[in-house]
């Protein structure tokens, strides 16, 4: 049985691990999983009694770490920030972050009220480039904005470009939306989305695996981008060049057995080419909301099947639409000119031109039929004959 004395142990074990250990590292994750927190904190405080699987120089620079973490001034620190520890003992830990194995985070700080794991099991990830177009901008803001409709959550990564438009586009339909920071959670970043930050942080959720006061790097970019995967059930690239990193959140979905998506660009557009390359493989196209739904959503809802307008003539019988075709566009003709064109008996042409004349599409001259006015311009505008 688990007293609360353990538990407490357990959280500052794991908020220590955090100022030592780097995100995604699955030597630190193995050592927590074979050994357990308590051991893994016991051992790098001690120093001399290294753990398997790294050079001495490495253990050395973990135990240097170690003696410059504070957990318990952390933990001040986050709850000074409106922040929370959220550890994979705690209830509103997603269980889906379990599918990163040893590079699961060891845990997460957290700002906002609602429930990660309730928020997270209907979520998707919308990522992208940062130098954007247009274009990618109201894509991604249209796309979570309707996601945000459906009632679902809409997850990015709190940079600049297609990140910032989806972040905003779900607040901007006052739905949910949550980013995930590659440095502290009390430290937002970019500078120039700070006030974009802290708006998600009030009305929606700021998670991140550092502790308060860490700073981005490269590294911590790409591996931040494996938690955005596992969190959410698809990921959808909207702009991405080909060595654009929104591409490794999309890869490390489909290791995760995630849905993996993709909204095609310009084929003349180097910010396309990441997308079309993932679209070659194994990632659905996607347009709009309807069809990301009918992916990660639920079975039956589904998205409308797109088809062009529907014609008036569309609507006429086979026969009917037949003999119409069968009319000269600049002339009149016989009968038997348009029985001959069809083909079909000459008196079953005749009751079809009487049908159509009742409907407007074609008209009596002398001993022939011509099309009128208005059939001959329902072929060019799409409207029927009135």
């Amino acid at each position: 049985m688990t007293t609360g004395e353990d538990l407490g142990d357990e959280v500052l074990g794991r908020v220590f691990l955090c100022r030592v250990v780097e995100p995604g590292d699955e030597v630190g994750g193995r050592w927590v999983r074979e050994f357990g927190v308590g051991e893994v904190v016991r051992r790098l405080r001690d120093g001399p009694e290294a753990l398997p699987g790294v050079s001495e120089v490495r253990w050395a620079g973990l135990v240097a770490r170690a003696r410059q973490a504070e957990p318990e001034r952390d933990l001040a620190v986050a709850r000074a920030a409106g922040a929370r520890f959220v550890g994979p003992h705690d209830a509103e830990w997603p269980r889906q972050l379990d599918d990163l194995g040893d590079a699961r985070p060891i845990g997460l700080w957290v700002r906002g009220r609602p429930s990660l794991r309730i928020w997270a099991l209907r979520s998707v990830a919308v990522v992208g480039a940062r130098a954007c177009t247009e274009y990618g901008t109201h894509v991604a803001a249209t796309l979570a904005a309707g996601l945000a409709e459906r009632g679902w959550v809409v997850v990015s990564g709190g940079a600049y470009g297609i990140d910032g438009a989806a972040h905003r586009g779900a607040l901007a339909a006052r739905g949910a939306t949550v980013a995930v920071l590659a440095c502290g959670v009390d430290r937002p970043y970019p500078r120039g989305h700070a006030a974009l930050i802290e708006r998600i942080a009030e009305q929606g959720l700021v998670l991140g695996e550092l502790p308060p006061g860490d700073h981005p790097t490269p590294s911590r970019f790409i591996l931040r981008n494996r938690v955005i995967a596992a969190l959410t059930r698809g990921t959808v690239v909207v702009e991405a060049a080909c060595r654009s990193g929104s591409l490794a959140t999309a890869r490390a979905a489909q290791r995760l057995g995630r849905f993996t998506m993709g909204v095609p660009g310009p084929v003349t557009s180097a910010l396309s080419a990441g997308v079309h390359e993932l679209l070659r493989g194994e990632a659905a196209l996607v347009t709009d909301a309807a069809e990301i739904v009918e992916l990660v959503g639920d079975m039956g809802e589904l998205a409308p099947a797109r088809r062009g307008p529907v014609l008036p003539r569309d609507l006429l019988e086979p026969a009917a639409r037949a003999v119409l075709a069968a009319l000269p566009g600049n002339r009149a003709a016989s009968v038997e000119e348009i029985a001959l064109g069809t083909p079909t008996t000459r008196d079953e042409a005749i009751a079809r031109l009487y049908e159509l004349r009742a409907l407007g599409y074609v008209e009596r001259h002398d001993d022939g039929w011509k099309l009128t006015r208005q059939a001959v311009m329902s072929v060019r505008t799409g409207r029927g004959p009135s």
